[in-house]
């Protein structure tokens, strides 16, 4: 047996990585003066305690489920995207200007038209980087990293000169009109009862977990999936087999910048009903962090973007209510970015030795 079970690599791995990050955070809140085990109850009652901070779970681990499926398209394909946070941002300029282009009859019909606006400025946002790269060689995480820069000049461009009503100081968009307004998750019959009607989580949540199933059909039961995957695996193997490399690229990137984009649904439609400055809140950066956790499988990152929501919407309650900064949370999200990405490899030796894989060296 030359390799560690697929349980093990697929769920032991991440969940020792996982322990041992807030290990080390307990380590550091004691450091500082603060009780780890008021910490843990703290973050727990204020994440899922209550349907307020069950509400804003969901609501953030909504945005990373979709950042984090994003990085998953582009990682099968060999290619790291680190530019979610820009078509993020980009996808909500997509919605924001689809919402205000018409008096929406419907906030069904709204929303399909904001998704579509938001998937092809966030697919439009990622073909540059793609198209250089398979024109011209350029580094894909380099473009990806400055045009999240681009990205929020662009989003500063037209919030001042374009989308800002006449007379508002506040560099935003003006209000959607009623018919783009997304129900909350309160607002639908039954599941409503147990999310309270003043927190973001909305019906794009289901639009996340849709989208999770889409991956995962594209990439393991379809043929563009199988040449994604093996372009992935063996750029050579892949051309030798008649993949064309131009065609997995630029797609691969295209499909992770249009669900990143679809994140603006979240955030810009159903909370902010506008759009306003840095509306992604980092959520492209944390879906590396997802990606990386949920072993780049759909339903590892649903689990993954769970679990991050519970860090972001914790982290805030441990900010609010103790005397241990918010920006904790931070460190705890460094350590876990830290075990399952950076040292991955160390764990993965720890356990091959625990089964007795590899042997110690004398």
């Amino acid at each position: 047996m030359d390799q560690i079970p697929k349980w093990a690599d697929v769920v032991l791995i991440p969940v020792l990585s996982l322990v041992t990050a807030f290990l080390i955070s307990g380590g550091v809140i004691l450091a500082i003066g603060g009780d780890p085990v008021e910490a843990i109850k703290v973050m727990v009652d204020g994440a899922l305690g209550s349907s307020y901070g069950w509400g804003y779970t969901l609501y953030y681990t909504t945005s990373f489920i979709f950042t984090g499926l994003a990085v998953t398209v582009a990682y099968h394909a060999s290619q790291f995207n680190i530019g979610g946070e820009g078509q993020a941002q980009l996808g909500g300029l997509g919605v924001a200007l689809v919402c205000l282009a018409l008096p929406w009859p419907h906030w069904t019909v709204a929303l399909l038209a904001a998704t579509l606006g938001a998937a092809l400025f966030g697919a439009a946002w990622a073909a540059i980087p793609a198209w250089l790269q398979a024109r011209f060689g350029s580094h894909i995480v380099i473009t990806t990293i400055m045009f999240n820069y681009v990205a929020a000049s662009v989003l500063v461009f037209f919030l001042t000169d374009v989308l800002r009503p006449i007379g508002a100081g506040e560099p935003a968009s003006a209000r959607f009109p009623e018919g783009a307004k997304l129900p909350s998750l309160a607002d639908v019959p039954v599941l409503g009862n147990l999310f309270d009607a003043q927190t973001p989580a909305n019906i794009s949540f289901f639009i996340a977990v849709v989208a999770c199933f889409a991956v995962w059909l594209l990439l393991f039961r379809s043929r563009l999936g199988y040449e994604i995957r093996a372009f992935g695996k063996s750029e050579s193997a892949a051309i030798y087999a008649g993949i064309s490399p131009t065609k997995v690229i630029m797609i691969s990137m295209l499909i992770s910048g249009a669900l990143a984009g679809m994140m603006a649904i979240n955030n810009v439609m159903g909370e902010s009903e506008r759009l306003v400055l840095n509306a992604s809140e980092g959520a492209g950066f944390i879906g590396i962090a997802v990606a990386l956790m949920g072993r780049n499988h759909p339903v590892g990152v649903a689990i993954a973007a769970l679990l991050f929501g519970f860090l972001y919407q914790g982290g805030a309650e441990l900010g609010l209510w103790t005397n241990i900064p918010i920006e904790l949370r931070i460190v705890i999200q460094g350590l876990v970015i830290l075990f399952t990405g950076a040292l991955d490899g160390m764990m993965r030796m720890f356990v091959k030795w625990a089964f007795g894989l590899v042997r110690a060296r004398a």
